[in-house]
């Protein structure tokens, strides 16, 4: 039986309790089985990881950052060498940011534009300008698998009005990014952005619905990881969900938190992504089923145990805390490659029993224990041996 359609969204099943979903987005490069999270690979890497470690994790599919390759090694290269894919020798597939949150972090470097963004590079200082012509432009050369329609990210706080004029900017560049030649098999989702105001999110979920029929395979909730406290974060996707399409996925963008993540999924979120798997890795800090903690710490310089009792990845197979640690503090680089291979594992794992807790319709169950482990352990942090 042929595979369907690239850019079919199958639901294949619905937990009888909550609002969690099981699904398979099939993309140019294969299909990809959600609830899912996605390694963050900024540069054309996954910090640390080359793409045979990837596989053998697991991972279904990673991440390019428009913003970082346009700057360096620049799309028209990698173009010519085939592509993102080719170039970093990945085979599964990519989701590519429209580099609209990048643009966003340089708030002292920018100025907005009914057109787009006229900015200065953060490497050498060089003016340059993205609009959504030129986000999906860049994108295109990229040949991800998806691309995202380039947005203003809101910072919070903000006040009703400017929020108001924000959200029909990325509106208005949405449909822009519509209009623009893809890569071949090439999907595109649109941003839901709104701030912390409900009829904004409302609105802009809406208003992208809509375009649908002009070419939207799938839909995000951006602005909801960008300083605020966690009550908006949660309040920011619960005001957009209600009202995308049932059958397209649904990304939560920047969202790394184990629990946050366990709550999107729990009112129908599909696709996650987050720098804090790796990032922590680099500062020190092992992810588990009850919680981070800080492999750095002295407690652990003589202890025999892996970084975590009974997992299986790479690093927990053959070495020891005290090893981890002391790599880690003597700044060798074998100690970030082996916290983020520990890392990736525990996230991918961790979206694995998720999805089987859907398929065998104990998510409200698999969110009990997430909130026990991750928010009560009364040693939240310290793994259990």
């Amino acid at each position: 039986m042929p595979n369907p359609p690239i850019g079919t969204y199958e639901i294949l099943h619905e937990d009888a309790h909550t609002g969690a979903r099981l699904g398979r987005l099939w993309t140019k490069h294969g299909p990809v089985e959600t609830p899912v999270f996605m390694p963050v690979g900024t540069q054309a890497t996954v910090k640390t990881l080359a793409a045979d470690d990837l596989e053998r994790l697991g991972a279904p599919i990673i991440l390019g950052n428009t913003y970082h390759l346009m700057l360096r090694p620049g799309a028209e290269l990698i173009d010519r060498l085939g592509g993102l894919h080719a170039f970093q020798d990945w085979h599964g597939p990519i989701l590519t940011d429209s580099g609209g949150f990048q643009v966003f972090s340089l708030s002292s470097l920018r100025k907005i534009t009914p057109e787009g963004v006229s900015f200065q590079s953060h490497i050498d200082g060089r003016r340059l300008f993205m609009g959504p012509k030129e986000s999906m432009a860049v994108q295109r050369l990229l040949a991800s698998d998806i691309a995202m329609l380039f947005d203003e990210c809101i910072p919070y706080p903000s006040d009703d009005a400017y929020v108001a004029k924000s959200v029909e900017t990325t509106l208005r560049w949405a449909k822009v990014c519509l209009e623009q030649p893809r890569a071949e098999g090439q999907l595109y989702f649109g941003i839901v952005q709104g701030s912390e105001y409900a009829h904004h999110r409302r609105h802009c979920a809406l208003e992208l619905a809509a375009m649908e029929k002009d070419g939207i395979d799938g839909y995000a909730v951006g602005g909801v990881s960008v300083g605020e406290p966690e009550p908006f974060i949660l309040k920011g996707i619960t005001d957009s969900v209600p009202y995308l399409p049932l059958h397209r996925p649904r990304y939560v963008m920047g969202l790394g938190d184990l629990w946050q993540i366990t709550e999107a999924v729990n009112v129908g979120c599909d696709m996650f992504d987050c720098v804090i798997p790796t990032r922590n890795a680099r500062n020190g800090s092992a992810f588990t089923n009850d919680g981070p903690y800080p492999v750095k710490a002295g407690a652990w310089k003589e202890s025999p145990l892996p970084v975590e009792p009974g997992c299986t990845c790479p690093c927990c197979s053959r070495y020891t805390r005290a090893y981890v640690r002391h790599l880690l503090n003597t700044s060798e680089m074998l100690g970030y490659r082996l916290l983020t291979l520990h890392n990736v594992h525990c996230y991918l794992r961790f979206m694995e029993r998720m999805r089987e807790a859907i398929r065998n319709d104990c998510f409200r169950d698999f969110r009990a224990e997430a909130y026990a482990r991750l928010r009560e352990h009364p040693t939240r942090g310290i793994p259990r041996a």
